[in-house]
């Protein structure tokens, strides 16, 4: 990418490390702002976690991963080597905290408490992201067609009545689908779903690598500086002036530095006295360029916990949650078998030049993101941990960071997102 440097020899008002779409929303809504803007990233071009997702912007998704009862359930999912659910036994020493405050955040007053909070960055997601959509040229392949939850029993539907009903009481629109109106909806499933759930407020992107990089060259042309390499801590000596400090041992100053590294966050936060319970939820997905059938929407497969999305550059079936860390190389049957499970429920489905991929989804346990001020260092605002909804809550995080940054008051109170939260 032309235009990068090893480090920048002026002060930019903002440093936002991390060049994911989340990284790149709050360096643009900096830049709307009248601020100067430098982004560091590790290397520009390579792979990231934003470039794999499943494009769906996920605005119904207002409830935590940890309902009630999950936890138990997904001790029985550790036994399946190829189900929704796998964990590097070498990885729990370091992860048991998380899994800990996990299983307590599924705590029904608790549970009540995060979807409330996720509703509140969820319900304005369009108003923030589709002012991005229009500057950035992305609105040609922005689909606002709602998307599908299948359901293949009866008692797996009634067992998410109370999910349904909460959601509805936070400001999701759906409406229940028979088995018939299922078939009509999406010709290419297979006839097995006795029930559906119509999600009219859910849309998807054409190709989310292609977003990025246009939000990338926008960023770029608004006058943002690039610098690559790999920030290893923050020195906030001079609260006026904090500095990232490279890998090689150069630093980079600006008045305000945001921490935008998605997985990799912790590390940073941690530099400057600040904890937080953040892990790698390792996803995976098959992409399939010829898929020789069609959809018209996202299809969310909820027993089998996974999705098929129509993207623009074919059609990508992935899910599954994997903890093993940020080294542990990716395991690849689990595309393999997620794949399985696309060819038995879309049948006909081709899978030609199939490309396989894995990506680090940074969660937290209450499935809350980190957006805020660092308690520790008041020129630190931190923008990370947004789990499944990265893509869908990126717009909305860039303006609460862009608030903090001119030091206006938001719309949308912050406190339920502060790193503050897992001091103990």
């Amino acid at each position: 990418m032309a235009n990068q440097t090893a480090l920048t020899t002026s002060i930019s008002d903002v440093l936002v490390i991390g060049a994911g779409v989340v990284g790149l929303a709050c360096a643009w809504s900096a830049l709307k702002e009248g601020l100067t803007v430098t982004i560091v990233d590790r290397d520009f071009d390579g792979d990231r976690t934003s470039h794999g997702n499943a494009g769906g912007i996920a605005v119904t998704e207002s409830t935590p991963i940890s309902v009630p009862g999950l936890f138990f359930k997904a001790t029985k999912w550790l036994f399946d080597p190829l189900g929704p659910l796998a964990l590097d036994w070498k990885h729990v020493p370091s992860a048991l905290p998380w899994f800990l405050e996990f299983q307590r955040a599924s705590n029904p007053a608790r549970f009540k408490e995060i979807s409330v909070a996720l509703a509140a960055l969820n319900n304005r997601v369009y108003d923030d992201l589709i002012p991005l959509f229009e500057d950035v040229g992305a609105m040609g392949t922005f689909y606002r067609r709602g998307a599908l939850t299948l359901y293949e029993t009866d008692e797996a539907f009634h067992a998410d009545a109370d999910e349904w009903k909460l959601k509805k009481e936070l400001g999701v629109r759906w409406r229940a689908l028979n088995q018939q109106e299922v078939q009509e909806c999406e010709p290419a499933l297979a006839p097995v779903f006795r029930h559906g759930m119509f999600l009219e407020d859910w849309s998807h992107i054409g190709d989310p690598k292609q977003l990025v990089s246009q939000i990338c060259t926008r960023v770029k042309a608004l006058g943002a500086r690039f610098a690559e390499g790999v920030v290893t801590r923050l020195d906030v000596t001079n609260q006026e002036a904090p500095f990232a400090v490279l890998q090689t041992g150069a630093s980079i100053a600006a008045r305000q530095i945001v921490v935008a590294t998605g997985a990799w966050s912790a590390s940073l936060a941690e530099s400057v006295g600040d904890r937080v319970l953040l892990d790698s939820e390792r996803g995976y997905n098959t992409t399939l360029p010829h898929p020789g059938i069609a959809l018209s929407r996202e299809v969310i497969f909820a027993e089998r916990k996974f999705v098929a999305t129509p993207l623009d550059i074919g059609i990508r079936i992935g899910g599954a949650a994997e903890f093993a860390g940020l080294e542990a190389k990716p395991n690849y049957k689990r595309s393999d078998a997620l794949l399985t499970l696309g060819k038995r429920f879309l049948p006909g489905i081709q899978d030609e030049g199939a490309v396989q991929w894995m990506g680090h989804r940074p969660a937290t346990p209450d499935s809350l993101p980190v957006i805020g001020k660092s308690p520790s260092a008041k020129s630190v605002i931190y923008a990370f941990g947004h789990g499944h909804l990265g893509l869908t809550q990126a717009a909305t995080t860039g303006a609460l960071v862009a608030d903090l940054l001119v030091n206006r008051i938001s719309r949308t109170p912050l406190d339920a997102y502060s790193i503050g939260r897992f001091r103990k």
